[in-house]
C-alpha cells in the first residue's frame, strides 16, 4: 500500500514539528511528510514545487 503523502501548513513551528513526530511515531510507514510551510502563500508555492499527490 502507498503512504499518504503530507504537507504540513500551520504558524506554528512548534505545532508543526509536534505533528511531524506523532506522524511519524504512530503512522509508521502509512505518512510520508513532503513538506512544510508556515503560511498559506509558502504553502501554495512549495506544493506547486513538489507536487506531493
Amino acid at each position: 500500500m502507498d503512504s499518504v503523502r503530507v504537507f504540513i501548513v500551520d504558524d506554528h513551528s512548534l505545532f508543526r514539528e509536534g505533528l511531524k513526530r506523532i506522524l511519524a511515531d504512530e503512522g509508521g510507514d502509512r505518512f510520508q511528510v513532503v513538506g512544510e510551510a508556515a503560511k498559506g502563500e509558502e504553502a501554495v508555492q512549495k506544493v506547486r514545487e513538489i507536487k506531493p499527490a
